[in-house]
């Protein structure tokens, strides 16, 4: 027998902003025994190559740490940050690498090979900066 039943216990916790927010428990019963309806917010959210990278590496090499961060909720935060951390540093670092090698637009118009070949180069090369500092640390 399976009923949904709303307790009289509110629970108080505090938001981050240090206001009280009051949330209902709602209990289903089943066999005579009330179990909590606990559900967990999940957002839809994309972790980019950088952040996957990071995800695997912390499987692999950091086991610990990688459950310390999926047990506490935090780990798509952490993932995301290592992303945007590592895409903005690699795209400055690209811009410079690509006006000091004089890598612009107008090679970009006049042989569009050559300068898809120096970019993904500059990009490589900006990579193997980042990611050690970054994702693999």
């Amino acid at each position: 027998m399976r009923c949904i039943m709303k307790a009289k216990k509110i629970h108080r916790q505090k938001s981050m902003k240090g206001r009280i927010v009051m949330t209902e428990i709602t209990y289903t019963e089943v066999n005579g025994y009330l179990i909590p309806n606990l559900t967990t917010e999940q957002t839809e959210v994309q972790i980019g190559k950088y952040g996957q990278m990071r995800r695997k590496f912390l499987k692999q090499h950091r086991p610990s740490l990688y459950t310390s961060l999926m047990i506490t909720g935090k780990i798509t935060e952490h993932l995301l940050e290592v992303q945007t951390s590592a895409t903005e540093q690699i795209q400055k670092i690209v811009r410079k690498l690509a006006q000091t090698e004089g890598v612009n637009e107008e090679l970009k118009a006049k042989d569009p090979m050559m300068w898809t070949g120096l970019m993904n180069n500059l990009l490589h090369s900006a990579e193997e900066i980042v990611l050690p500092e970054v994702v693999y640390s």
